[in-house]
């Protein structure tokens, strides 16, 4: 479940590491792609891993 300043919903989040793990993307485009900081992509991508 997602709180009110959630930078993205759980379904994005997802997504968001999908394309990294499967689509090959690199963390910095996701990341830019998404609006997030690097790190916090690379907490998702490790987290989905």
């Amino acid at each position: 479940m997602s709180h009110a300043n959630a930078m993205l919903t759980p379904k994005a989040r997802l997504k968001l590491a999908q394309l990294v793990v499967e689509d090959h993307w690199t963390i910095t485009e996701a990341a830019k792609h998404y609006m997030v900081s690097w790190p916090t992509a690379k907490r998702w991508v490790t987290r989905y891993l």
